[in-house]
């Protein structure tokens, strides 16, 4: 017959204390607020799909509330791609696009700047970065996504452009659009138009 050691009641009290204290602490953990939930851009393109990406408050909290703001009021909408470079970018968000006068495209924007917003994320295939004028804080409305095969110009666009998002699925139809037929501006032949851009959970 096996034989036991007595278990006390203090032991027993102690056990049952911890134990309790362990289930606190994980309800505790649990309930504490982590990382803000993803929310993924949706560019829906005339003619050729979705183009979905990420969004990252931690890196341009400014850039991306406005682009956020802008899409909820439909200000993107019926706007097109109005510059592309193979292997290079595709270039949108200007309201001017809209219009029927091609020499204005590139000029227009939401009516006020960004104040700048460099980070670290490296401007790789499929990052989504703000254009800008000359100055530093000019960027409005305006972006580009990187297309495949751009990595030879990301040193010119590292700390100087505010990346903002990452294409999780599309980037087949940004390189398809980088190789729409263009004029001596890069401003594609034939308009690429963005039908709505919304945001929603990832």
């Amino acid at each position: 017959m096996l034989a036991f050691a007595p278990v006390t009641l203090r032991r027993i009290a102690a056990r049952a204390g911890a134990l309790v204290l362990a289930a606190s602490l994980a309800l505790v953990f649990a309930c504490r607020p982590g990382a803000p939930a993803r929310e993924v851009a949706v560019l829906r393109v005339r003619g050729h799909g979705e183009i979905r990406f990420e969004l990252l408050p931690d890196k341009a909290p400014r850039h991306v509330a406005s682009f956020k703001s802008l899409a909820a009021a439909h200000f993107y909408d019926g706007t097109t791609f109005h510059r592309v470079i193979p292997r290079f970018l595709i270039q949108g968000g200007d309201p001017n696009s809209k219009d029927a006068d091609p020499a204005n495209d590139g000029f227009g924007g939401p009516g006020y700047a960004l104040r700048a917003e460099f980070n670290d994320l490296p401007h790789l295939p499929g990052t989504v970065s703000m254009g800008r004028a000359s100055g530093p804080d000019s960027a409005g409305s305006q972006f580009f996504i990187m297309t495949t095969a751009s990595e030879p110009w990301r040193p010119k666009l590292d700390g100087q452009y505010t990346a903002f998002g990452r294409v999780l699925s599309g980037q087949d139809i940004v390189d398809r659009i980088s190789a729409a037929p263009r004029d001596a501006n890069d401003r594609p032949l034939a308009d690429v138009v963005v039908e709505s851009v919304t945001v929603e959970p990832g």
